[in-house]
């Protein structure tokens, strides 16, 4: 009713039914060929996945034996507890609550004092929905979140995660980060985020580590939009960009969310690696490499799969690898890119961006376009030469293989193959050699020095 009353497209369907929802959904699913999932067999609460030519419809139905008004007296919030007779021909809507005059005043109130301690992650949905639809959180309403804020440690992980997701799936990431925190909900999903409260960086820096971490999804947002100004001018691009980052990557969330993910959680381990040299400069020495241990874990708490696990991992190890790639005013070799793929590996692109992202962040207002500009073009080179790159639907033709070797120098398998093909390939992608011959004699050269991973 909602998303029908704001000329919303909506797929979503919230159907309440006074028999067994759960019988009904395992029922409308054979009618239809669709997928019934049980949400909570306590409450009687079942989804129907359909697929349909304009995508998959999912509906919720969930089991109302006291009637709609009370069903609707436990909704969360006003503008959500409306509903129309599906048997009856009507224009206005069931609405006990007032929800549609909430929804001309662009309002999120709840529907009782019971409906944030009936269920917490309504809190976190409170900010979603801000950003979604643009609404603001009715004062009353914002102050109870406040002082109810703790009791999000008490819900599932999994819930947790999936309204962190698509909070950050939706535009202004930043803003709906701030509001989180302002809330005080932000760090009973992420605790260790409280550590880099007030602590201060380097001058280069405008903000302090924790406001560095929320304005960094915002300006992952900003890097992978279109171009609006003359510094997202600069940022590099490619064929087929927007259908790379909108790839689904597990947990239900697209490849742009998840890198905008690993942008609020890059410099987690800030706190812990700070230190002062001798000649009081400030370093954080270790914080990619600690902060990806950190992410994992924290990601890990929170139910997320395994795949997105590993790849905001890696996005934080090698975040500052991009920076590194070259010295300053020079592109980067054949031989640092085919190195920087090789480890960065699936998320290599990804990691490109985030670190165009935290420069962004990092400068603020600050940023000196000439330096901006020459970071760009050094990126974009990184894209455009590598073998690996995202422009690069196939992979390279290596010379020879580990078939080669072992007929070549009467090898048996083992850790040797791969050290000695690893220097080949390497050379490879440098441009040095160019023939299998070549390839062959410098495997030799390299077996013969009694080349080994010690």
């Amino acid at each position: 009713m909602r998303d029908a009353l704001l000329s919303r497209d909506s797929q979503d369907l919230d159907v309440a039914i006074e028999g067994d929802a759960i019988t009904a959904v395992q029922e409308l699913a054979g009618v239809f060929g669709g997928r019934s999932v049980v949400l909570d067999s306590a409450r009687g609460i079942a989804r129907l996945l359909l697929s349909t030519s304009a995508g998959e419809i999912q509906a919720d139905l969930n089991s109302a034996p006291l009637g709609i008004e009370a069903d609707l007296a436990a909704r969360d919030f006003t503008i959500d507890a409306m509903a129309v007779p599906l048997a009856e021909d009507i224009t206005e809507p069931i609405d006990p609550h007032n929800g549609r005059a909430d929804l001309e005043r662009r309002m999120i109130r709840t529907v009782s004092p019971n409906s944030l301690p009936d269920d917490p992650v309504r809190m976190l949905r409170a900010v979603r929905l801000e950003a979604q639809l643009g609404f603001t959180i009715e004062d009353n309403a914002a102050e109870d979140i406040r002082s109810r804020a703790v009791l999000v440690s008490s819900v599932a992980p999994e819930r947790v995660r999936d309204e962190l997701l698509k909070t950050l799936a939706e535009q202004g990431a930043t803003a709906s980060m701030r509001r989180l925190d302002e809330l005080g909900l932000l760090i009973q999903v992420i605790p260790e985020l409280e550590e880099a409260r007030g602590v201060t960086q380097p001058k280069e820096h405008y903000w302090e580590v924790l406001d560095h971490l929320l304005e960094t999804p915002g300006k992952v947002e900003r890097v992978l939009d279109e171009p609006s100004d003359e510094a997202t001018r600069c940022v590099p691009r490619f064929d087929g960009m927007d259908v790379y980052f909108a790839a689904p990557i597990g947990d239900g969330a697209a490849r742009s969310t998840v890198l905008k993910l690993a942008a609020l959680l890059h410099d987690i381990s800030k706190p812990a690696t700070k230190q002062f040299e001798p000649s009081g400069r400030m370093r954080f020495f270790g914080h990619d490499t600690e902060g990806a241990e950190v992410s994992e874990q924290i990601l890990r708490r929170l139910r997320f799969c395994g795949r997105t696990c590993s790849m905001v991992r890696s996005m934080v190890r090698y975040h500052l690898r991009p920076s590194q790639l070259s010295q300053k005013g020079e592109l980067p070799t054949s031989r640092a890119m085919y190195r920087y793929y090789r480890d960065v590996g699936d998320v290599a692109v990804d990691t490109l961006y985030l670190n165009m992202a935290d420069y962004l962040a990092a400068r603020g207002p600050d940023i000196e376009l000439d330096d901006w500009e020459e970071h760009c073009r050094m990126l974009g080179h990184v894209m455009a030469h590598c073998e690996s790159g995202p422009d690069r639907a196939d992979k390279p033709s290596w010379l020879i293989d580990g078939h080669d070797l072992i007929a070549e120098f009467l090898l048996e398998p083992g850790p040797i193959i791969g050290e000695v093909l690893e220097t080949v390939r390497e050379a490879q992608s440098a441009g040095e050699i160019g023939t299998k011959q070549e390839a062959l004699d410098l495997a030799g050269a390299r077996l013969g020095s009694g080349f080994s991973s010690a």
